[in-house]
């Protein structure tokens, strides 16, 4: 963060000062809710959570060198006293973004945000110094802190947005304007809390809202191939840009096709020119991720060239989505066990299936969350897919949810062993630890809440110790 005293701070998130003797000395550090983080010249945060309250730790960070605390009441040591610490942070990340006067580029979706948001910061980076949201924290906590860690050399800052219900990302937006915005698509994820499509369409669309005027540089990236998104335009005075593989995309893909080994490559189109990528990131659905990306960053004044050797070069950022990794025994487990919607499970079975061409193909996947009424027949819909790509074993893991997708795929034509039913991870990796093979691939998949990552987890450790028979 930039440096403020703080009698600066106090001022901005209106605060009291309590037990500080110089209002003068200034935060030089990070600004942290995790006491452990904490170091010298930090702000520490204290938020109060179901099981623990983060004033309790106010003189252990301090100790560690935390200039002081931002509270809710005081607590001995040198501390901000706010009556709301999470409008305080709200308003201090408000302030410092506005003094700085980097670029701030948002995006939002029902799907693809963190892996579309790592490939942003990657090209943006090769132009100037860009910070961007850590993993998935996009919410009204997260952001703020994200934000603040910005500096006076901070050219573009790449803030994720998450959303689950309506006024949500208004509420971001008001903490940090951003000055270009970024739709991904209107998917099913958290459908039940929502309410419809529809719905999650009006709650995304409250980004291309907040943007400032085409004539004052504001910019809306919306998805062309996605109609609610593409409908957006309408709700924008910015300037529209449109990514996607339709023709009429600004910015667009042309002769995709997949690697051998599950990597998609393609002709990227821009305005001012055309290069070929192909990426380092398995499955088809990246080349949706890097066009919005490529669409950013041509918006922001970098040649097609240049946005095309850095989506080929770049990475996954973030744990647990599609990280692939093979056992010295040759089996490839592929965690994408973070979370899981329609949309995500149904691209991360295509990937699969590119990948696993010629060898066994094993889709270790459970429970998607927050479907609603909609539950059950989206369960049905990817086991059944499961099949028409021939995805070899489908192992379904948890309660209900999961039965369906054994079900769709039974129903879909699978018969014999092809698809299973068992209670819970560990069930899943004693089928797995005596029934795989040498060579085959296995997808692990699931909503956060299911905790899937452990299967993975287990498996490589299993290929570490040479546990697996191979026969």
């Amino acid at each position: 963060m930039i440096a403020l005293s703080l009698a600066e701070i106090a001022e901005v998130v209106g605060g009291q000062t309590h037990d500080i003797p110089d209002p003068s000395v200034q935060v030089t550090g990070p600004v942290v809710r995790d006491s452990r983080e904490a170091g010298p010249g930090s702000l520490f945060v204290a938020f109060v959570g179901e099981r623990v309250d983060g004033h309790d730790f106010a003189a252990r960070v301090v100790g560690a060198g935390a200039v002081a605390v931002l509270a809710s009441r005081p607590v001995g040591v040198p501390a901000i006293v706010v009556e709301d610490v999470q409008a305080a942070l709200g308003a201090l990340a408000r302030y410092v973004v506005g003094r700085l006067g980097t670029t701030l580029v948002a995006l939002t979706g029902s799907a693809g945000k963190t892996s579309t948001k790592d490939l942003i910061a990657q090209v943006l980076q090769r132009a100037a110094p860009t910070v961007f949201t850590p993993g998935s924290l996009n919410n009204e906590i997260g952001l703020p802190l994200t934000a603040l860690t910005a500096t006076e050399e901070t050219k573009f800052l790449v803030l994720e947005m998450g959303a689950r219900g309506i006024g949500h990302i208004r509420y971001l937006t008001g903490l940090t304007p951003p000055k270009v915005g970024l739709v991904l698509n209107v998917g099913s994820a958290h459908i039940g809390e929502f309410g419809g499509r529809e719905q999650i369409a009006q709650a995304k669309g409250e980004l291309v809202e907040s943007l400032p005027p085409a004539e004052e540089g504001g910019a809306a990236v919306l998805n062309a191939d996605d109609p609610l998104v593409r409908a957006m335009a309408s709700r924008t005075k910015a300037k529209v840009i449109l990514f996607g593989e339709s023709g009429e995309a600004d910015v667009r893909a042309e002769n995709v096709r997949l690697t051998d080994s599950g990597q998609p490559s393609f002709r990227l189109h821009t305005p001012s020119g055309a290069s070929d990528v192909t990426m380092r990131l398995y499955g088809e659905h990246h080349v949706s991720n890097a066009l919005a990306a490529a669409a950013v960053a041509h918006e922001l004044g970098m040649s097609a060239d240049e946005i095309a050797r850095a989506l080929s070069e770049a990475g996954s950022l973030s744990r647990w989505r599609m990280e692939v990794t093979e056992r010295p025994d040759g089996v490839t487990v592929v965690n994408d066990a973070y979370n899981a919607n329609p949309e995500s499970m149904k691209a991360a079975l295509r990937a699969l299936a590119a990948m696993g061409k010629g060898r066994r193909t094993w889709a270790v996947l459970g429970k998607m969350a927050e479907l609603g009424d909609e539950a059950l027949a989206e369960h049905d819909a990817v086991g059944r897919l499961a099949v028409r790509l021939n995805v070899s074993k489908l192992v379904a893991v948890g309660g209900r949810e999961a039965a369906w997708l054994q079900l769709g795929a039974y129903n879909e034509g699978s018969w014999g062993e092809e698809s299973v039913h068992v209670s819970d991870a560990q069930a899943a990796v004693d089928l797995l630890r005596s029934e795989l093979r040498p060579g085959d691939v296995v997808l692990v998949k699931a909503s956060r809440s299911v905790g899937l990552e452990s299967v993975a987890q287990a498996l490589l450790e299993t290929g570490a110790e040479g546990e697996v028979a191979a026969r």
